[in-house]
């Protein structure tokens, strides 16, 4: 995904435990297998926005389920597009402010949500504030608004309260041109950090010597970007880059795959060009394939590649066709031999990014809809499975212990004004196997519970949490 555009959207908006229970959710759900964890970040399923740093939208713990569900809801006055949870179990949410777009850290209480500390960054652009992960000691690396990338502990004090400090600090300023912006962000495996600017560069930095290496694309880039062992995934607004390590450590393009970018932004998408961060998968060890969505018109395309053959596409295939137009903001769930694509054309959201082109058409409504898309067993074809009619307004996720997506569902007047005051959203679970809803639990009405297509995590225990325009839902079996 990559929604960064949050509210008034405040503007935007033990990892062998965890290989322990991949295999029976694996063979217990037909899907999987989980990409490998990566040394560098918390277990997979809670470590970043989409889960892994492969971005594959799934999770190895069961979730709420398909029964009643009880909920609370955290008022932070923020849109919360990230919540990641590490092994000690805390919840971590990466806000940005309705008021003066702040991005905003904050530590919330595992058993009941509350907010235990927070703490202000500096603010950039837009995309700021968004993206980031959890590294194998817990703490939270993000960029700020003046170009640092950051390493955020949490800590208890001697009398029970708690604090967040800015443990480390690198600075990337040198390496950003000025007016640019950091908007991906994600570890390699040999300690390294990856990001990504608005203006098309990407770097890598050790943190612990301060050197940075870059490259530039000359494109524009709005998505998180993606890492599995000896690969790096970048979408701009023009082509997919699939991007190596040199003998230096620096940025290596390893190829480049043009797609359709259309003739227009379209409406319910922030840029011109894809909306879908990169997402590794595959049916062995989860790393075979890379796929992301195009931006053709009328519908667009599931594109998906063998990562050691790119850049032809293995498969190409519109998707969401029961509807006039399909376009989406959201990564795709990429698990196994499938792939599920949200459709967010229409999707109003309150706020677009600076110098964001006018939509074609101006205006459209929200129809939602997922399809599921399978590769053919020769790993040469695709085909769709199953077109569903649900109208998702969060990313969806993909759980490999019960088999069951998870997503927030809205109904009633979806307009910009309407998504904000009279739409209704429920908690809402999917089947896999046929698209068909399963569970649905009104949640209530307005912006207070507007997810703004933000992807939703669930904790080892099974709670989900699920950032909203005002703040984050904490919902549990009741």
């Amino acid at each position: 995904m990559r929604l960064r555009t949050l509210p008034a959207l405040a503007a935007l908006t033990a990892a062998a435990t965890l290989c322990g229970t991949a295999a029976p959710a694996q063979a217990a759900t037909g899907f999987g297998p989980l990409p490998p964890q990566n040394p560098a970040t918390a277990p997979n399923g809670t470590a970043t926005m989409h889960g892994d740093s492969a971005s594959s939208d799934t999770t190895p713990y069961p979730g709420p389920g398909r029964g009643p569900v009880a909920w609370t809801r955290t008022a932070l006055a923020s849109a919360c597009p990230t919540v990641v949870i590490g092994s000690d179990a805390r919840p971590i949410a990466l806000c940005t402010t309705i008021f003066g777009r702040t991005p905003t850290v904050h530590l919330l209480d595992p058993g009941t949500g509350a907010d235990l500390a927070s703490l202000a960054l500096p603010k950039g652009s837009l995309f700021g504030g968004v993206y980031a992960y959890l590294d194998s000691a817990n703490a939270l690396v993000v960029v700020d608004g003046n170009d640092n990338l950051l390493r955020i502990g949490h800590h208890q004090s001697a009398d029970g309260s708690w604090s967040l400090t800015v443990d480390q600090s690198t600075p990337l300023a040198g390496a950003v041109p000025a007016g640019d912006s950091i908007v991906g962000l994600s570890p390699g495996w040999d300690g390294r950090v990856w990001f990504a600017t608005a203006g098309g560069v990407i770097g890598t930095v050790d943190t612990g010597t301060g050197t940075v290496r870059t490259i530039s694309t000359g494109e524009g880039i709005g998505n998180s970007i993606s890492t599995v062992p000896g690969h790096t995934a970048v979408a701009t607004d023009h082509a997919l880059y699939l991007l190596s390590e040199g003998p230096d450590g620096g940025p290596v393009v390893d190829w480049r795959a043009p797609y359709d970018r259309g003739p227009g932004r379209k409406p319910g998408q922030l840029s011109w060009g894809t909306g879908a961060t990169p997402s590794f998968f595959g049916p062995g060890d989860g790393t075979e394939y890379v796929t992301i969505t195009d931006n053709a018109a009328p519908h667009e395309n599931l594109l998906v590649y063998r990562v050691a053959s790119g850049p032809a596409p293995v498969c190409s295939t519109p998707v969401l066709t029961a509807y006039q137009e399909s376009g989406t903001e959201d990564a795709v769930i990429a698990t196994g031999s499938s792939v599920f694509v949200t459709n967010t054309y229409g999707y109003p959201y309150p706020a677009l990014p600076a110098g964001a082109p006018a939509s074609t058409p101006a205006s459209a409504g929200f129809d939602g809809g997922l399809t599921r898309v399978d590769l053919d067993a020769d790993g040469t074809t695709c085909h769709t499975v199953w077109n569903s009619t649900v109208k998702s307004a969060a990313l969806p996720r993909l759980s490999l212990a019960d088999g069951l997506i998870y997503t927030v569902a809205v109904s009633g007047p979806t307009g910009l004004v309407g998504s904000d005051t009279f739409a209704a959203y429920s908690y809402a679970a999917l089947d896999p196997a046929t698209g068909r809803q399963v569970a649905s639990t009104p949640i209530g009405l307005g912006l207070l519970y507007n997810p703004l297509q933000m992807t939703g995590t669930t904790a080892p225990d099974g709670t989900l949490y699920q950032g909203t325009e005002t703040g984050v839902l904490r919902i549990t079996r009741r």
